[in-house]
């Protein structure tokens, strides 16, 4: 399975000291049912904590994902920051995951090499 950050995500994840092995974590959680809300569209809400604090005191992760396919991880948010995303803010993510969903090998290719996609290698890779 393929896992992605979009640009903006990365950045944010950065910023938030949020580590890759982290989201490799919460992608195999979600592909074991462990989610904290599916937001339709294959966007899913997954807490993931940060750097000893656990999920309580962690993040929000807004993710895009086909199980044994792709996951994308689209948007993230302190839970102190902000309760929710608004209906508009979900709908635009609808579409992207559903595009994101769509690429081929090749279109994810570009977008890596665009820089747009971010692509989280394993540590055993």
């Amino acid at each position: 399975m393929r896992i992605f950050k979009v640009k903006l995500f990365s950045r944010w994840a950065e910023k938030e000291g949020l580590m890759d092995k982290v989201l490799r974590t919460a992608v195999e959680e979600l592909k074991n049912g462990l989610l904290d809300a599916d937001l339709g569209g294959h966007v899913y809400k997954k807490r993931v904590g940060l750097g000893g604090r656990g999920k309580r005191g962690g993040v929000r992760t807004l993710i895009a994902f086909r199980i044994e396919k792709k996951a994308f991880f689209l948007y993230g948010f302190a839970k102190n920051s902000r309760a929710d995303v608004s209906s508009k803010e979900l709908k635009a993510l609808r579409l992207l995951a559903g595009e994101l969903l769509s690429y081929t090998d090749t279109a994810l290719t570009k977008a890596v090499k665009a820089g747009e996609l971010i692509e989280v290698i394993s540590d055993d890779e």
